[in-house]
């Protein structure tokens, strides 16, 4: 099973040296790779190095135990340690999604429900928000489109992290967020009580640590500029300072409108642009790859239902791994990270079967 740790601990000491190296930090791009591979391996080494002494101190009790006792007594308590340090090793063995240690730009739209939906949207893009600050993460909104009564048509969220390890990045939190989270609940516009169903959509994009990492030819770009417009689609500019890119090889379209300047949408459209050709690429290297198995909780569908917040009897139910509680109210302060583990600790599991196929 640990075959390939000892390329691994090679990989360690050229990465630890290349850290070393004052010219290598002069390059922001490579020193942020280098670093999130630093902490990657090392949580690796460290594991190993735990297992592989359990392991010498095993074989030492194991010997001894024929004419010590203590020695014996210890044989079954060293084997438990051992088999749950390899099982921590293998675990980290796993190969990772490569974009787990990104920064993250979440696309948040109000979908079927109008008004109330836009509310929902807006509901959502804080409860993202305070994850955040419970994660230490920074956040920025790139763009949103207000609904009149104070929700959000559409929003672009940035999220960004605090650690180089891809275990703790926000990529690798937030990636299971995709699909259509469904709510239940009494509308602010409904004067009967009843209760309506509407939903918003989430889509995920890793965002591009450095803009030449997407390769952009202008030619390949449509730009179209116009007015920005406010709730009730009311002018709110008299220039034409609103951008719409769109990207012709793929189809892509992104448009922003909540900068001043032409050239501040311009900017935040490219950044949303780029990190969407990035998630695009990445989806096309997936699908290409036939012999690797889909994650069936982090699903390229986006149309997918889920998860439901339903408000009545203050419930969160993830229809993926079955998660469930009434603590909805908390979630929505940002208490999301009971209902992430579940997507991650099942998408692990996915993992490690086929690990286990592929060993067998």
């Amino acid at each position: 099973m640990f075959e390939s740790v000892q390329h691994l601990l090679e990989e360690h000491q050229e990465v630890t040296e290349a850290l070393a190296d004052p010219d290598v930090h002069s390059d922001p791009g490579k020193s942020r790779k280098l670093g999130r591979r630093y902490a990657e391996l090392n949580g690796i080494v460290g594991a190993y190095r735990t297992w592989s002494t359990l392991q010498d101190d095993l074989c030492d009790a194991q010997e001894l135990a024929a004419e010590d006792e203590d020695f014996a007594a210890e044989v079954p308590i060293l084997q438990e340690q051992v088999d749950t340090a390899a099982e921590r090793l293998r675990r980290l063995l796993i190969p990772r999604d490569p974009d787990d240690a990104r920064d993250v730009i979440l696309e948040i739209k109000g979908g079927e429900g109008g008004e109330e939906a836009a509310l929902f949207a807006a509901d959502l893009t804080r409860m993202y928000i305070k994850y955040a600050e419970h994660k230490g993460w920074k956040t920025e909104i790139i763009s949103a489109t207000e609904s009149d009564l104070g929700g959000y048509k559409d929003v672009h969220l940035g999220v960004r992290g605090n650690s180089n390890d891809p275990a703790e990045g926000v990529f690798a939190h937030l990636k299971f967020e995709g699909g259509v989270h469904r709510v239940q609940r009494v509308p602010v516009t409904e004067s009967q009580g009843r209760i309506h169903t509407s939903a918003a959509g989430v889509l995920v994009f890793p965002e591009v640590d450095e803009p030449e990492e997407i390769e952009i030819n202008q030619n390949d770009l449509k730009i179209d500029v116009y007015r920005s417009s406010g709730p009730g689609g009311q002018s709110v500019n008299t220039t034409d300072s609103a951008v719409r890119i769109t990207h012709l090889p793929t189809g892509i379209v992104v448009s922003m409108q909540n900068e001043k300047s032409q050239i501040q949408n311009r900017e935040a459209a490219m950044r949303v642009l780029r990190s969407r050709l990035l998630a695009y690429q990445q989806e096309e290297l997936a699908a290409a790859e036939a012999e690797t198995r889909a994650s069936q909780v982090r699903t390229m569908d986006r149309s997918e239902r889920i998860r439901t917040y339903n408000f009545p009897e203050n419930r969160i139910a993830d229809h993926r791994t079955g998660y469930k509680a009434n603590n909805l109210d908390k979630v929505l302060e940002g208490d999301l990270g009971p209902v992430v583990q579940s997507c991650i600790d099942m998408d692990e599991a996915e993992r490690l079967e086929a690990l286990g196929e592929h060993e067998g």
